[in-house]
């Protein structure tokens, strides 16, 4: 049984999905009113006329496979634009069928308009990328001390010229050529989180015992992590005609790993970080600061809670009401466990959807998420049965 499930939640999903099965799987729900008052409710999940629990499981590419019933190819999907854009038609025709819209892109990308490849973070620290089980992974750039310590040395070289390292050599020309068509440049306002990002390119174990055990060399990666995401934003800036006053704000990180440390390894070591880049790019209280990280998060929260964050999608085992506890002023992106719903679980799906709509009745603010990615198995049926479950219970 899912986490924070009442008896009451249960019984109400049972009713719900006796009658979907009666109507060949297709959830009751009168499609033009839900997307009408969806468009009301995303648009302010916090207003006192929000007319129902904001509907955020709006699928992803990953969903393609087993609803099209193909072999899972992933890279393939992300690498190869046309056959992307032909399975999203396939999706969208049965989407447009089941739950009255077309959900995924069918836009295929402009070569006109791509902008030369810009060195990211990973690169300043030398990490490189290696695809296996679906995915991009980082590999480590160092695996000692000693290591880690020349790594540093050789990254603090680069930040003396890092306009020079990180763009390319015809940015001159292309951006010129870009700009004249009307082609926005590129900026930086997101990153895999500095936890992740530390155990991606020295390994999990290697800092946690970094941090025990040898807190100058860890506080002097952390130091320049920072340093490098601020140098790299402030250059992408420049590029794109902003100042440090004119920039646009908000920023935004997903650190799964974040979890593995805890609260006075995260306070020596992520907070920090975090603090830094808010205090530079989300400075005001209306700004932007959002993190995703689909772990057990409970022990940091109240950690978070004092960075004033805006917007916050965290691991199933946490509940709404614990999230709102601590982040007061967070459009709370969950909890639907990603495995309920890609299991197809029916049931659980409904009950938690309540369960969540009931956590969000008095201060609102919540649109009903995966609590993490939405996976493949994740079905159209089982995201109408979550429009009708919206629709009959949980509307404010």
């Amino acid at each position: 049984m899912s986490v924070h499930l009442q008896p009451h939640h249960l019984a109400m999903a049972e009713t719900l999905v006796a009658e979907a099965k009666a109507r060949n799987g297709l959830a009751p729900v009168d499609l033009d009113r839900f997307w009408a008052d969806q468009a009301k409710a995303r648009a302010n999940p916090w207003a006192a006329d929000c007319p129902q629990l904001p509907l955020g499981v709006l699928m992803s590419s990953e969903c393609l496979f087993d609803e099209l019933g193909i072999p899972e190819n992933w890279y393939d999907v992300q690498h190869q634009a046309e056959y992307r854009v032909e399975l999203s038609r396939r999706y969208n025709d049965l989407a447009q069928q089941i739950v009255g819209r077309r959900l995924l892109s069918e836009s295929l990308p402009n070569p006109q308009h791509a902008w030369p490849g810009v060195k990211e973070l990973h690169d300043i620290f030398e990490a490189k990328q290696e695809w296996h089980s679906w995915s991009y992974w980082l590999q480590p750039s160092a695996t000692t001390p000693d290591e880690l310590a020349a790594l540093l040395d050789r990254v603090e070289a680069r930040l003396a010229a890092l306009r020079e390292f990180i763009l390319p050599p015809n940015w001159a020309e292309e951006k010129a050529r870009l700009r004249a068509a009307g082609v926005k440049p590129p900026l930086y306002r997101g990153q895999r989180g500095p936890v992740t990002f530390a155990c991606s390119i020295y390994g999990p174990e290697n800092l946690i015992f970094l941090i025990m055990d040898n807190p100058p060399l860890a506080g002097r990666l952390r130091d320049l992590i920072l340093r490098a995401i601020l140098a790299r934003a402030r250059v992408l800036d420049e590029e794109a005609g902003f100042t440090p006053r004119t920039a646009p704000r908000g920023w935004g990180w997903a650190d799964d790993n974040c979890c593995l440390l805890n609260p006075e390894m995260y306070e020596f070591f992520g907070y920090p970080i975090l603090k830094g880049v808010f205090d530079v790019y989300s400075p005001q209280p209306g700004h932007s600061r959002y993190q995703h990280s689909d772990s057990d998060m409970a022990h940091l929260l109240p950690i978070l809670g004092r960075l004033g964050m805006t917007g916050a999608n965290f691991g199933p085992t946490l509940s709404v009401s614990q999230i709102r506890e601590h982040l007061p002023k967070a459009e709370i992106h969950g909890q639907l466990a990603p495995f309920t719903f890609s299991r197809n679980e029916e049931v659980n799906t409904v009950a938690e959807t309540i369960r969540d709509f009931e956590m969000s009745r008095e201060k609102r603010g919540v649109v009903f998420c995966t609590a993490g990615s939405i996976n493949n198995g994740s079905r159209l049926t089982g995201l109408r049965l979550i429009m009708a479950a919206i629709q009959r219970y949980c509307r404010y």
